[in-house]
């Protein structure tokens, strides 16, 4: 505290803000002093430990090395070993503390991943900086952030593993009213070596992107005074990666069966008409009640009218408020299907795109019965994992400027799933025991 005021005048001008930096800083020095001293080895040490290849590790010397803390660097000593057969060197009090391969303590390394899956590695890094007192360079927060994120997925791989090989045991709780799972998916912008022979959007183009898929759960407890359904509130949770449909649907049903599907009334799948959807929910949720997205169900009769009324508003709300006012929202899907297939064009392009269409309602038919589903106070529209796609992809993986390998948005995804989902403090307590 001397050298803080040794300076400092009464009658000059208070800098509040330069008088907390600089306790601050004082602080972090006086609490890294401390802490130094705690982690000196003292004492007796083994002069043999197991070796991971079976033989043993013999005592070589005291060493020193230095750790970031979350209080500043902290330097301190500990014995190293040696194993003469493999070669292998090893320190036991580097396991303990958790500090083994890396430079930074566990606290340190947690501050990392929130600031890494929070905004761009280079903000993070700023972050730590003036919220912390801590620097680090942006390599460091990027390679913090996807080595606990991938850890996190890792986990969650063994987890599905076991979902499929062995019968779940039932998840113990009260029932749920309604239990509600979304999926959607958005493309995420990559580098040229992970788009390598895949096919654009545009014809004759490479692909830029690759879809991550993402999933949702929550639930439905009660309504609003006019019967409308309301989401439970902090109940969403998330999942999701660049990865197949099958293995999606390992991912999704894992997260459903962990959210209580089991001990769900009525359990029910929005999504949109894209087919994958659709064929995970037939595999793994054959008993749930299916919705198409009214939202999208309107874009594609909108897509229809721009087709036939180009640059004509009038005419397209006009169509609009017969097929999608008296026919889609009423659920009357087989007369909006007549009336699709009778619609008559002499414009070639115009004519598929209407096939198509109307394939796509006749398809979804028994998804499209909206005035039943809002008989039972269920939500119609997809709006939650459209949000999630939003807030936890967009905004994190699709910032201008950013391209991903899939390791490294797959780390980001599920690190920001984890926190989003209320379970970054379980994981960290979970992951310091196992250590």
């Amino acid at each position: 505290m001397q050298v803080i005021f040794r300076g400092w005048r009464p009658s000059e001008r208070f800098d509040l803000e330069a008088m907390e930096m600089s306790i601050r800083a004082a602080t972090h020095q006086m609490g890294a002093k401390i802490l130094q001293e705690l982690l000196q080895t003292t004492g007796s040490y083994e002069r043999e430990r197991p070796c991971r290849c079976g033989q043993k590790a013999r005592f070589q010397e005291i060493r020193s090395r230095v750790v970031l803390t979350a209080v500043g660097s902290v330097r301190f000593q500990r014995p190293y070993y040696l194993c003469s057969s493999c070669h292998q060197g090893q320190s036991p009090r580097d396991v303990e503390l958790d500090v083994e391969n890396t430079d930074y303590s566990p606290g340190v390394r947690r501050m990392m991943a929130l600031v890494g899956s929070s905004g761009s590695f280079a903000q993070g890094r700023e972050q730590l900086d003036a919220l912390a007192g801590l620097k680090v360079t942006t390599k460091a927060v990027e390679r913090q952030a996807e080595a606990i994120g991938s850890d996190i997925a890792a986990r969650e791989r063994a987890e599905q593993e076991q979902a499929l090989q062995l019968e779940l045991p039932t998840v113990r709780g009260p029932h749920i009213p309604v239990l509600y799972i979304e999926m959607d998916g958005t493309g995420v912008p990559m580098v040229a070596t992970e788009v390598q022979e895949r096919v654009g959007k545009i014809a004759g183009e490479r692909a830029r992107t690759r879809e991550a898929k993402l999933g949702c759960v929550f639930t439905q407890t009660h309504m609003d005074k006019k019967g409308r359904p309301l989401r439970d509130e902090a109940s969403t949770t998330y999942t999701g990666a660049i990865e197949t449909a099958e293995e999606f649907g390992k991912r999704i049903y894992r997260e459903a069966w962990k959210r209580g599907w089991c001990r769900a009334k009525k359990k029910v799948v929005i999504g949109d008409g894209a087919e994958w959807i659709w064929n995970l929910v037939a595999e793994h949720f054959p008993d749930a009640v299916q919705i198409v997205d009214l939202y999208h169900a309107r874009q594609h009769l909108w897509e229809v009218a721009r087709q036939l009324y180009p640059n004509d508003d009038v005419h397209q709300k006009a169509w609009m408020k017969t097929h999608q006012k008296r026919l889609l929202d009423k659920g009357k899907i087989e007369k909006l299907v007549d009336a699709l297939w009778s619609t008559r064009t002499t414009n070639a392009q115009v004519a598929e795109k209407i096939r198509t269409e109307t394939d796509y309602f006749e398809r979804n038919a028994e998804r499209m019965r909206y005035p039943k589903f809002r008989r039972q106070h269920l939500f119609v529209g997809s709006g939650v994992i459209e949000a999630g796609c939003k807030t936890m992809i967009g905004f994190r993986l699709k910032q201008s400027g950013m391209f991903w390998t899939v390791r490294g948005a797959n780390a980001i995804l599920a690190l920001r799933a984890n926190r989003l989902s209320g379970r970054f403090e379980q994981y960290w307590e979970n992951r310091s025991m196992a250590a």
